[in-house]
């Protein structure tokens, strides 16, 4: 068996394709039933965000579990597996495991050192092990993964400055318009990446008592768009009075995580046509995209989306490159770490089932021979058993030695293999 990861992210494929691989929240479930129900699969976790899908699976050929990934993301976005196969990245055992390290330091992000990659990383296991698709060897390597990230963080500065595509999308508006200070700023969505907008946002200085910027939040649940602007210092609004509250903004920003569009370039024509000519900047972090890409040829208003983000971002992490080099030298320990622990992992039930097969063997001569010991008193008894147990130590002592420093390799499942042909394990 092999662990296996395939994927497509923002650096392998256009928007338009990645989106349509998002797996939403509400369709994790019956994703993850699907992955484990097919026949090379045992194990499975889906790390969708709006930069890339990911399926890590127990595979149980290597082959077969990738050809049902493949089958899987085909049927997931009615696309033919011939119009993607080309751009998919897989790696399988220690390779799989650097990759999600990577991916979990934050190295593989848009914005380089991104925090909110280990909540998502943390959030796909969660969900894997809640619907029963993730077993013992995917947690063990998300379980590090998680460590790895913490560490990356820890130990470098490769989180400094702009580390999330909230902050990196309210940084590009900024930067556009000079400054968002009295400007006025809608944030649609209640979900994570809309509130670190908003507090983005908020912490700037451009909302709450004494300012004058206004920042308003919509959402589709009111008491959600509610509840985040009590805590940035906004005002909500229903969805449906979007239009009326565009027509004096200056700044959109929208992550809603819906499944069609949020915004139609008809819901936007009569509000350019009463903003008399007043830019209007969009920044759209959905995936799929809130707003229609139409909506960018209306007169006046500029719409910028992921890949406006990821070039913006491009240009201004010159400093933090600098902590790549220490960051890559944590996940080479990090994965060397893990590949010595998994071989470990491997031989141990063996190397248990060898202790478990020899201590009954021992038992049953010390019964076999308890009545030519009934003469002896309970210190020499203790003596006997201490003696047995000692001598059962001292012979398996070199053959679990052999064994764990043979784990991982040929060398060690030959071995393994040939001590539960031997002693019938």
């Amino acid at each position: 068996m092999s662990v296996v990861v395939v994927g497509l992210s923002h650096r392998t494929v256009p928007l338009d394709l990645l989106e349509r691989m998002t797996v939403a929240p509400d369709r994790l479930p019956k994703a993850l039933g699907d992955l484990v129900a097919r026949e090379f699969v045992s194990e499975a976790v889906i790390l969708s965000t709006c930069h890339r899908i990911e399926v890590y699976v127990v595979a149980e050929r290597f082959h077969g579990g990738v050809q049902d990934i493949r089958h899987f993301l085909s049927e997931l976005a009615f696309v033919a597996p011939e119009d993607f196969s080309d751009d998919l990245y897989t790696y399988y055992d220690d390779a799989a495991a650097a990759h999600l390290f990577v991916v979990a330091a934050g190295l593989d992000s848009v914005v380089l050192g991104e925090s909110q990659i280990l909540g998502q990383v943390r959030d796909a296991w969660d969900r894997a092990r809640v619907e029963g698709a993730a077993g013992s060897r995917l947690s063990a390597l998300f379980r590090h993964a998680l460590e790895v990230g913490k560490r990356a963080r820890t130990e470098t500065a490769i989180s400094r400055g702009v580390t999330s595509l909230s902050q990196a999308a309210v940084a590009m508006a900024s930067d556009r318009l000079g400054s968002l200070a009295g400007k006025g700023i809608v944030v649609v969505g209640a979900g994570e990446m809309s509130e670190g907008m908003a507090q983005t946002v908020a912490g700037d200085g451009c909302a709450g008592d004494g300012c004058e910027a206004d920042l308003v939040v919509a959402n589709r649940t009111q008491a959600r768009a509610e509840a985040l602007a009590g805590r940035v210092g906004g005002r909500a609004v229903p969805l449906d009075q979007l239009p009326e509250a565009l027509r004096q903004a200056d700044v959109l920003l929208t992550s809603t995580g819906a499944a069609s569009v949020v915004v139609e370039e008809a819901d936007l024509t009569e509000v350019v046509d009463a903003r008399a000519g007043r830019p209007l900047l969009i920044v759209d972090l959905g995936m799929p995209r809130d707003v229609d890409p139409a909506v960018g040829r209306l007169p006046g208003v500029t719409l910028l989306d992921l890949a406006d983000v990821r070039a913006f971002v491009e240009a201004g992490i010159d400093e933090r490159r600098n902590e790549v080099v220490r960051v890559r030298g944590i996940v080479a320990d990090e994965v060397a770490r893990f590949v010595a622990s998994t071989a470990a992992r491997s031989v141990a039930p063996t190397i248990t089932a060898l202790r478990d097969h020899a201590d009954r063997v021992r038992a049953a001569e010390l019964d076999r021979y308890r009545s030519r010991l009934e003469g002896l008193d309970d210190r020499q008894r203790r003596a006997v058993e201490a003696l047995t147990h000692s001598l059962l130590a001292k012979l398996l002592h070199e053959p679990t030695v052999r064994l764990k420093d043979a784990a991982g390799s040929a060398q060690g499942e030959r071995l393994a293999d040939s001590l539960r042909e031997l002693f019938d394990l």
